[in-house]
């Protein structure tokens, strides 16, 4: 098996192992994206004269098998081959003898490995937000099956001013469409075409033609000079996981509330015995895990974020392989949101809350501001007047 940078040497297997990592796992999720940059690739490369039609019509070729077998499961990356990139360049290889070695002139895995990533993360950004705005419609589920019940507002955890079910759910809605944007501003740095500057520091002695690359994969702009690819490395990642962190956060506080919430204490709401579990010693328990669990993912989130943000800080410029340990926390904090998003739209889709137990909760003492804003505009006194006055009747009132 050979891989792109081999030289005829022995490599020791656990050097192999400890060196590739999780690199033959993760990477399986970016060979659709890597054919797709490689034939952007191969194409520029016969517009610049470094490959004939005929040439770029059998890679083309070539490139479409190789992800309709990946996709029908009929292959796989395994650790010898370390990457996509490889085992990519391997088959063709061995479909096309050494036309299939014509495709790496004028890139590194450096470059490829990105735009790979970057045209995978695009699509994750979108995956993201049709997830969030799913989520936002649970809400709005929420508001018209029961948005009519009134619901005490706290603050301090103690019961402040009356809300209801309809003001509690659009207040969450509009922070996850937040979220929802936020997702969008991580395509500023996702979305530059990386193809062109090789190892970082471009092609010299070789004519390419970086914004055809661009255009062909659908980037939006160019990252110049080339030797900025490589300090970008992280930026994006990190940007888009600092996103994530906020949605899961967002997530999290919300079910931390439903938690509460759930609790016999106050019982305003239930789920479905379906979406909770039981007590191995407990007969009566029935657990919102969920909940607990979405809670905690929050925490998970910032720990991914953090560990791409210090991945990157200390490196001088150009390529350091420190970087290719960026994409397990990406990868699993992408992961994880997606369940995350898809965990609480479900448990949405079957909350109910219980009338008597709100209306229990209604107590007078929520109206008190409003009483004083009363006395504001029925007497003309000043709100702090009328805030005294109506603090000292509910003195008297509680006796």
């Amino acid at each position: 098996m050979s891989r792109l940078w081999d030289k005829g040497k022995d490599l020791d297997q656990l050097i192999l192992a400890f060196t590739v990592g999780r690199d033959a796992e993760l990477d399986q999720r970016l060979v659709a994206y890597d054919l797709r940059a490689s034939l952007a690739h191969a194409t520029m490369l016969q517009e610049c004269g470094h490959l004939r039609p005929d040439e770029l019509e059998a890679l083309r070729a070539a490139l479409a098998e190789i992800g309709t077998e990946h996709a029908a499961g009929a292959w796989a990356i395994d650790l010898a081959e370390e990457d996509c990139h490889t085992a990519i360049e391997n088959r063709l290889i061995e479909r096309l003898g050494s036309l299939g070695g014509k495709i790496h002139l004028g890139r590194s895995r450096n470059d490829q490995v990105l735009a790979a990533l970057r045209l995978y993360l695009k699509d994750a950004v979108a995956e993201l937000q049709e997830g969030g705005r799913a989520l936002a419609r649970a809400l709005d589920g929420v508001a018209e099956r029961a948005g009519h019940l009134a619901l005490p507002g706290y603050t301090h955890m103690q019961r402040a001013m009356p809300s209801s079910v309809a003001l509690w759910a659009g207040g969450w809605r509009a922070t996850i469409e937040d979220d929802v944007e936020g997702l969008g501003g991580a395509l500023r740095r996702i979305d530059r075409n990386p193809l062109g500057s090789a190892a970082g520091y471009g092609t010299p002695g070789l004519e390419l033609d970086r914004e055809r690359s661009r255009e062909l994969c659908g980037f939006a702009s160019t990252e110049e000079p080339v030797t900025a690819v490589q300090l970008a490395r992280g930026k994006a990642e990190a940007q888009l996981l600092f996103e994530v962190t906020l949605l899961m956060q967002d997530i999290g506080r919300l079910a931390a509330e439903l938690c509460l919430w759930n609790a016999s204490e106050f019982g305003f709401v239930r789920l479905p015995e379906a979406m909770t579990t039981g007590s191995s010693i407990m007969p009566q328990k029935r657990n919102p895990d969920l909940f607990e669990l979405l809670r905690g993912q929050a925490a998970l989130a910032r720990g991914r974020m953090d560990a791409v943000l210090d991945l990157g800080a200390k490196l001088p410029s150009g390529y350091h392989r420190d970087l290719q340990l960026i994409k397990a926390p990406l990868f699993d904090g992408l992961d994880a949101a997606n369940l995350a998003i898809a965990v609480m739209e479900r448990a949405l889709g079957g909350l109910a809350f219980v009338p008597e137990r709100l209306a229990a909760a209604m107590s007078p003492e929520l109206h008190a501001a409003e009483r004083a804003f009363a006395l504001v505009t029925r007497e003309g006194l000043s709100f702090r007047e009328a805030y005294r006055r109506v603090a000292a009747e509910l003195e008297e009132e509680r006796g």
